[in-house]
């Protein structure tokens, strides 16, 4: 059946108005379809209302929407919705109606009256609206006018839907090219200082022309092991941010005590930096949780670094508490320069650096990323709040033991 392009006549014409008027003004579509289907039954007899939407990824309709509305609503799993008559449509674009044998002896839900119209932008079908009646009256051509009107409205409403999803989409790809491409300069750089480091001191010791002292020596070597640690944590942080990425990073899950395991942590990162003060306060000890220590470990040992890194100077406390019955929350608080509050919403993305940082002050934009996954890799959460000139606080929250 050809239905011609409907021109709103005198009659509902306000009703015509909104629907067009909510089409365009409405930014989501389940709202703006609930108004529309309201508004429907104000202008015309509709029961079910089914809005179905092409995948071309898997050559199906999804639904989009499916309302019912009158008759059928206490029954709305065994009654039709149309499925049949949406699949024809998206085989052969053109509106369907599909009437039933008048039998007053069936059930007038099992005698639905179908009209089926394709949502269509220009050439290219996006899917298709259902509307049903059961047990009739058969829809009338002005009914029909009226509903491809409706449908031509769904259509617009369905296409701007997917312009602005499109849009997100390459805008969040931009972010991450741009991301990228900050990343690929900061590692560049990164990779080159303690190498350019490692290169020159090992070229001097090497001079022939030169005797260099024992004390030199010694210092000359430990730049060299320092410059050398520092290279390969960049290593294994990148190693680290990719399996995470793609799911590969392996955990050994056992009991662990968190306050052992945080003053074990302390006391390794103190070995590199005597200069720090950790101060542990455990609500209770010996609490115990599920998780893997190494990982476990690493989250606890970068967020101390971080402190020495952005915060020197300042002591660092470690407050573990119990959150209920649930597990532990625990808090790594410094009392440094701290963050400005803009940066916060992206503090765990992958390659993200604070662009205020001092120059001299080195990192990959890894370091938080990883934390966060391996947190939530153990069920738990990771947060953070700061106010710039008081300081930092990492919030984590792990589950205990099952």
């Amino acid at each position: 059946m050809s239905v011609q392009k409907y021109q709103p006549a005198d009659v509902g014409l306000d009703h015509l108005y909104e629907i067009s008027r909510i089409v365009t003004q409405t930014s989501e579509w389940k709202p703006a379809l609930n108004e529309i289907a309201s508004l429907i039954r104000t202008i015309f007899i509709v029961d079910n209302l089914v809005v179905y939407l092409a995948d071309p990824a898997r050559h199906e309709l999804d639904v989009m929407y499916a309302r019912a509305m009158g008759r059928g609503r206490s029954a709305e799993a065994d009654i039709s919705w149309g499925e049949i008559v949406a699949t024809q449509i998206m085989d052969n674009p053109q509106t369907i109606l599909q009437e039933p044998d008048d039998n007053p002896e069936v059930d007038r839900l099992a005698r639905p009256y179908i009209l089926g119209i394709p949502l269509q932008v220009s050439t290219r079908v996006l899917g298709a609206i259902i509307f049903i009646r059961f047990g009739g009256p058969p829809f009338e051509p002005e009914t029909i006018q009226l509903a491809a009107f409706i449908s031509q409205q769904i259509a617009l409403l369905v296409e701007r839907q997917n312009l602005q999803y499109a849009y997100a989409v390459l805008e969040q790809q931009n972010q991450e090219s741009r991301l990228q491409e900050d990343f690929i300069s900061t590692i560049t750089h990164e990779l080159r200082t303690p190498l350019g480091f490692i290169k020159g001191y090992t070229t001097t010791l090497l001079r022939s022309d030169t005797n260099w002292d024992p004390e030199t020596q010694q210092e000359f070597l430990r730049i060299i092991d320092q410059e050398a640690d520092r290279l390969q944590e960049l290593i294994e942080n990148l190693l680290d941010s990719a399996r995470l990425q793609t799911g590969n990073l392996k955990m050994d899950f056992q009991a662990v005590r968190v306050d052992s395991l945080v003053r074990a942590v302390a006391d390794r990162v103190k070995l590199h930096h005597p200069e720090l003060n950790v101060n542990i306060e455990p609500e209770q000890p010996g609490l115990i949780i599920r998780g893997d220590p190494k990982r476990l470990g690493q989250v606890f040992e970068n967020l101390l670094n971080n402190a020495v890194k952005y915060a020197p100077g300042s002591d660092v406390w470690v407050k573990i508490e119990v959150r209920d019955s649930e597990g532990v929350i625990i808090h790594v608080e410094d009392h440094g320069p701290g963050i400005p509050q803009r940066y916060l919403p992206h503090i765990f993305e992958r390659f993200f650096r604070n662009p205020e940082l001092e120059p001299y002050i080195h990192g990959s934009g890894l370091g938080l990323f990883i934390c966060k996954k391996i947190v939530q890799a153990h069920q738990g959460q990771i947060s953070v709040t700061s106010t710039v000139g008081s300081g930092t606080a990492f919030h984590i929250s792990l589950p205990f033991q099952r």
